[in-house]
């Protein structure tokens, strides 16, 4: 059974990294949910830096309230990634995916979410287009050598489909991951990310046992743009497929709900919304 997961950027100060992440436990309990995905960043209450000792407190903390800390997330992606052009990024990029998964084991969780790299990054306009082939190889490379520090830490590695123009369908997808042959890695599946292109259903059957992570969001082609994601229900994810899918597939671990951007007002409506709609569609498999 899929536990019913949150994550932390979906609550108010999460994206800035300064949401007190006790607090987001017990917010994530008192709405219904089973799971908590935090993210890392470079500074905040969630640093690289965090240490064994902090990760504990808040493992504590969650294990108090019976909360879940399954996977990892991070925005650090976007400004350095493994298939980055330049060699300093490459390398800091490394070294971070290094530190987040130590802190993933510290923390409980069994997936960190990884973006390797990008095309281009729709909302950073001025950044360079960078060459498809380049950000394979590179990717590819810095995959490799990350995991050694994978299997140590027995954390595995979710790439996530996101809008980076790379790794764009699911054949793409299971072709890059069935090259590393490892249990290590794996695929993070956001059902509305394929909504321009594709349908999750059938990323979902394709990528089977290489699923190792599923985030939940709804997005209306109609809209085309990042302003078509919406609240879950209201998009044109079909759920009963997905649902169905999962199944099919034995994917049985958590679906998080990433509920972003917040509401202007009231932002917490939002999460508790979340919930509601995510227990209608769990019913659905």
């Amino acid at each position: 059974m899929n536990k019913k997961g949150i994550n932390y950027w979906s609550f108010p100060g999460g994206l800035q990294n300064s949401f007190d992440p006790f607090e987001a436990i017990k917010l994530s309990k008192k709405y219904g949910y089973q799971a908590l995905e935090f993210g890392v960043s470079d500074s905040g209450v969630l640093p690289l830096s965090i240490t064994e000792q902090e990760c504990q407190k808040i493992k504590q903390a969650a294990d108090s309230e019976g909360i879940a800390l399954d996977s990892l997330a991070s925005g650090l992606y976007w400004s350095r990634a493994l298939g980055d052009g330049n060699p300093a990024q490459r390398a800091a990029a490394l070294e971070d995916l290094r530190a987040m998964l130590r802190i993933s084991r510290w923390l409980g969780a069994k997936t960190l979410l990884v973006i390797p790299g990008a095309v281009d990054v729709f909302f950073l306009p001025g950044r360079e287009v960078q060459d498809y082939h380049e950000v394979h190889n590179y990717a590819s490379d810095g995959l490799s050598k990350a995991l050694e520090f994978a299997e140590e830490a027995e954390v595995r590695m979710g790439l996530e489909n996101v809008w980076n123009r790379f790794l764009m369908s699911p054949l793409e997808m299971k072709g890059f991951l069935e090259k590393f042959n490892s249990p290590w890695i794996g695929s993070y599946l956001d059902v509305a990310n394929v909504l321009p292109m594709g349908y999750p259903e059938q990323w979902l059957k394709i990528l089977g046992k290489l699923i190792v992570g599923v985030h939940f969001k709804d997005y209306r082609r109609a809209v085309g743009t990042a302003e078509g994601f919406v609240d879950l229900l209201e998009g044109d994810v079909n759920w009963p497929e997905v649902m169905k899918t999962i199944k099919l597939i034995g994917y049985d671990g958590p679906v998080v709900a990433e509920m972003i951007p917040l509401y202007h007002h009231a932002p917490l409506v939002r999460v508790e919304n979340a919930s509601r709609a995510m227990d209608a569609i769990l019913a659905m498999a």
